[in-house]
């Protein structure tokens, strides 16, 4: 029965981000309860307390972008478009283009590439970031960046991680500013 129940809403949310969950519902498959304690890691990743939601979502992006899974990435993308974070925005996080955010947005994502490669030896940046954000902002930032890594390791563990289609966005098609607010 719980079987069943987790099956129907893998589905829906399958439908919902427009990729496939065949992952998850091989760990649902083996182990019911496994499956439930990765659940857990949903609000984990999803915690947000400070943070401007376009803040948030570019840490997520630029450390996504760093796992070199387009799937997970398109999710993050499809979550981000469902928030309404703007598509220049959007665009700039996908490509690596972080010098045309704002300097606010452009930090932000500098510093998840950082963290996510293990290259984070910029202090001053970090430092920026915590009288911004505050310490709180900062650890919203740390939960965003770390735990939208679980997905893609779980999945190149299990070998559901092959040949990574293009993130399909549709967000070079926009007309975009050179540099779009925050938030």
């Amino acid at each position: 029965m719980i079987r069943w129940f987790f099956r129907r809403k893998l589905d829906r949310q399958e439908q919902r981000l427009n990729v496939s969950m065949d992952y998850l519902r091989h760990i649902l498959d083996v182990s019911p309860a496994a499956f439930l304690r990765f659940m857990t890691v949903l609000s984990f990743s999803g915690r947000r307390k400070t943070l401007p939601k376009t803040v948030w979502f570019a840490a997520q992006l630029a450390a996504l972008r760093e796992e070199h899974c387009s799937p997970c990435l398109q999710i993050g993308v499809n979550m981000a478009q469902r928030s309404r974070v703007d598509p220049h925005v959007l665009d700039c996080l996908v490509h690596g283009r972080f010098d045309d955010l704002p300097e606010e947005l452009a930090d932000v994502a500098s510093f998840a590439r950082s963290v996510a490669t293990g290259q984070d030896d910029d202090e001053s940046r970090r430092e920026r970031l915590r009288e911004r954000y505050g310490e709180q902002g900062l650890i919203d930032l740390s939960f965003a960046i770390a735990g939208v890594r679980v997905f893609p390791a779980v999945k190149r563990a299990l070998g559901f991680v092959h040949e990574c289609p293009v993130v399909a966005a549709g967000l070079s098609d926009q007309p975009s500013p050179s540099k779009v607010p925050a938030e």
